[in-house]
């Protein structure tokens, strides 16, 4: 198996002075499930190299299992380092593509031209395509074969507006991914606040938080089973 993880490379949070980028736990609680299942991850981004990461999920009370893991692990550290120009990145030859979320996506993976070039591809030849918290901000503006946003008519989940809410964010942002998704004619659900909520509708896989990392990766694995 050969898996694209895309990653966000937008570094500020909107106009507060402060610093985002990628959610740590949801790279890499994906990354090792799909690692330990055997598969080659490949790891792309708008700018390439080095992806920022989100202060907060860096943070002493934001560590998992997963982020001490890839804490201690030079390999890992070293492939986040070198992620590849997602202009450069062709969709043959890879088995499924994952959005790790955090703030950043909503700011530029959300109007990529790359992004939505590459997950277009690989859902017009059902590949599997997987997205975890904010990294569903990738579907704003892809289309589906049929020429409908491509979340039209799916279970789809995402990032909740009270979630949003709670982190206090709700007007830095440049727009609310439940809403998007509702807007794009997804059919939106959602579990509990800061609780594991996925849905898999065809090959398309979303997780609703951080804490629902781990367990889209899992369904995208079993997707390619």
């Amino acid at each position: 198996m050969k898996i694209l993880m895309v990653l966000t490379s937008h570094d500020k949070l909107g106009d507060t002075g402060e610093k985002t980028g990628f959610w740590l736990e949801e790279f890499a609680a994906p990354y090792y499930v799909l690692k330990d299942a055997g598969a080659d991850v490949v790891l792309a981004s708008p700018k390439g190299g080095q992806p920022p990461i989100d202060p907060k999920s860096d943070a002493d009370d934001a560590q998992t299992d997963a982020t001490k893991r890839f804490k201690a692990d030079a390999a890992a550290q070293q492939a986040l380092a070198q992620t590849t120009n997602l202009s450069e990145v062709d969709a043959n030859g890879f088995d499924a593509i994952f959005y790790p979320g955090g703030h950043g996506p909503l700011w530029d993976l959300a109007n990529d031209a790359d992004s939505k070039r590459l997950i277009e591809a690989f859902a017009g030849s059902d590949r599997p395509v997987g997205a975890v918290c904010h990294a569903p901000a990738v579907f704003k503006s892809t289309m589906g074969a049929d020429g409908k946003p491509l979340v039209s008519g799916k279970r789809v989940t995402g990032f909740t507006n009270t979630e949003e809410e709670a982190v206090g964010l709700t007007k830095v942002v440049p727009f609310l991914v439940e809403d998007m998704l509702k807007q794009n004619g997804g059919h939106y659900e959602k579990g509990d606040d800061w609780a594991s909520f996925v849905l898999t509708d065809g090959k398309l896989v979303t997780g609703q938080n951080p804490s629902s990392s781990e367990e889209a990766a899992k369904a995208l694995l079993a997707l390619l089973k």
